[in-house]
């Protein structure tokens, strides 16, 4: 049986969550196969990720257009692949990588390179019957992540009085994924009558969580552990909580010093932030932190796994930009135990997977993301799955281009039956 090739590429222009356009690339395959992914868009962004191309032009969408990343991929991608394997994941991800020739993928645009290895990962599964997480995982992958749901949002992600940009709140103690689902569902919505107890805004942010202004940090953790109480679970057994600081969107450039301006704190040393975190993580139901200092804070990165490593799982995100470089040195320095995982800071599945690689030989885990600028597509689940990294976060209990992830965790978790884990 002859395998198939590829035999057209094409883009669009479509819209992601923020109402940004974002590109969606469909692949066809010779034996009339055709799939489609669309690439999603970060707002908190670390310095090294990989570049997604706009077109700079003011008088379409603010510039923020992406018909030079179209105009790469039908032009100069498309001709290229035409003929290959569709099944040589690596070598298509090569060659484009190869064609655009850059560090950071900015010749061609991050988006326009991500969403063909995505459009042929999902074109190669079809093709042969094989559910998307199958087939880049192997028959045997069954692990469900613990969804670490995002019920309050802060930082960059919305116009409140909190530094920090994500709260959530994670299942450990469910015996499923489904029931994981239910309780911090279910948590969000008692969350969401506390908020109106309280004359607090239940508008939501760019992830979904509700981004009230919050009389401090430490106000928006206390509600979050009345609500989980509220809900009937025991904080820190049933349900724990998981924090995502993005120091970088409130350090002082590369000063040392932070400035928690939105809630008020004002200027704090990398050293005062960690004995912060210290007094919290005593204090409160905490087993994740996600970058707790700044990308460019390796030293206070390195201190605060000293310090609290043993105890919780300390990730970076813009400090290592799921690049095997950064992780690498990360791995070499003790910076962190684990590193996120967001297939748009990187470009390509291939490389996303080598990212994974390296943490899990290296004894890390690894926190599978969304992005704030999401679509539709659920790529993301799928490749939750695939990867067993045990843990996923893909936004709140609302908006819809989240919902669409957990719906597709649920038929996966259908479709594997019994055989389905589900373990923190």
């Amino acid at each position: 049986m002859n395998r198939p090739t590829i035999s057209n590429v094409r883009a669009m222009e479509i819209l992601d969550s923020r109402g940004n356009p974002t590109v969606r690339v469909f692949v066809q395959l010779s034996d009339g196969t055709e799939s489609s992914a669309s690439v999603p868009s970060g707002a908190s962004t670390g310095e090294n990720e990989a570049i997604e191309l706009r077109d700079g032009d003011v008088s379409r969408y603010a510039g923020k257009g992406v018909l030079r990343a179209l105009s790469n991929v039908t032009e100069i991608i498309a001709p290229s692949l035409i003929g290959m394997d569709a099944f040589e994941q690596a070598r298509i991800d090569r060659l484009m990588i190869e064609m655009d020739g850059t560090e950071n993928k900015s010749k061609l645009g991050a988006n326009a390179i991500l969403g063909v290895s995505m459009a042929v990962a999902r074109a190669a599964a079809q093709s042969v019957h094989i559910p998307l997480y199958k087939y880049m995982g192997g028959v045997g992958v069954r692990r469900l992540p613990v969804p670490c749901m995002n019920i309050v949002n802060g930082g960059q992600h919305a116009d409140n009085s909190v530094d920090i940009q994500e709260f959530m709140a994670v299942p450990i103690g469910a015996p499923c994924f489904r029931e994981g689902l239910r309780y911090v569902a279910e948590t969000f919505h008692i969350l969401k009558g506390l908020l109106k107890d309280r004359h607090l805004a239940t508008s939501v942010g760019d992830e979904g969580g509700f981004a009230p202004n919050f009389s401090s940090n430490e106000d928006a953790i206390e509600t979050i552990i009345l609500a989980i109480e509220k809900a009937g679970y025991r904080p820190g057994e049933d349900i724990a909580i998981a924090l995502d600081s993005a120091a970088t969107s409130f350090a002082c450039g590369n000063t040392g010093e932070y400035d928690l301006n939105k809630s008020g704190v004002g200027k704090m040393t990398s050293a005062d932030l960690i004995a912060l975190a210290g007094e919290w993580i005593k204090k409160y139901p905490i087993v994740l932190w996600e970058d707790p200092l700044s990308e460019n804070d390796w030293e206070g990165f390195r201190t605060f796994t000293e310090k609290y490593g043993q105890n919780i799982e300390v990730v970076g995100d813009d400090i290592f930009v799921t690049n095997t470089r950064y992780i690498a040195r990360g791995i070499k320095e003790g910076t962190a135990n684990s590193s996120l995982i967001k297939l748009n800071q990187i470009g390509t599945v291939s490389e996303t997977i080598e990212a994974v690689r390296m943490c899990r030989d290296a004894g890390w885990r690894y926190f599978l993301s969304h992005r704030s600028g999401e679509t539709e597509d659920t790529f993301l689940a799928d490749f939750a799955v695939a990867m067993d990294g045990g843990h996923l976060k893909t936004g709140s209990a609302s908006r819809s281009e989240r919902i669409a992830k957990y719906n597709r965790l649920l038929e996966i978790e259908q479709a594997l039956g019994n055989d389905a884990l589900y373990y923190w």
